[in-house]
């Protein structure tokens, strides 16, 4: 179930992420899905790293998402 565009997310991630980690949202996604083809949990996985990985770069202040401090694009 990749998906194609940012706006393919579900809508919470579009309503609560800004582009930047809604895109690697996506990108990571992608990644885990396809490295977890023999996974019966795979959806599961992927859900679950993906927001790992948006955490490595983004942290939630207060009701906003936020760049961490001294990560770049």
């Amino acid at each position: 179930m990749p998906y194609a565009n940012n706006d393919q997310l579900a809508e919470d991630l579009q309503r609560l992420l800004p582009e930047h980690p809604q895109e690697i949202s996506r990108e990571a996604f992608h990644h885990v899905f396809a490295a977890h083809a023999d996974d019966p949990r795979r959806e599961e996985a992927a859900h679950r790293i993906t927001w790992a990985a948006v955490k490595r770069s983004y942290v939630k202040a207060k009701a906003r998402w936020q760049k961490r401090d001294g990560k770049t694009s």
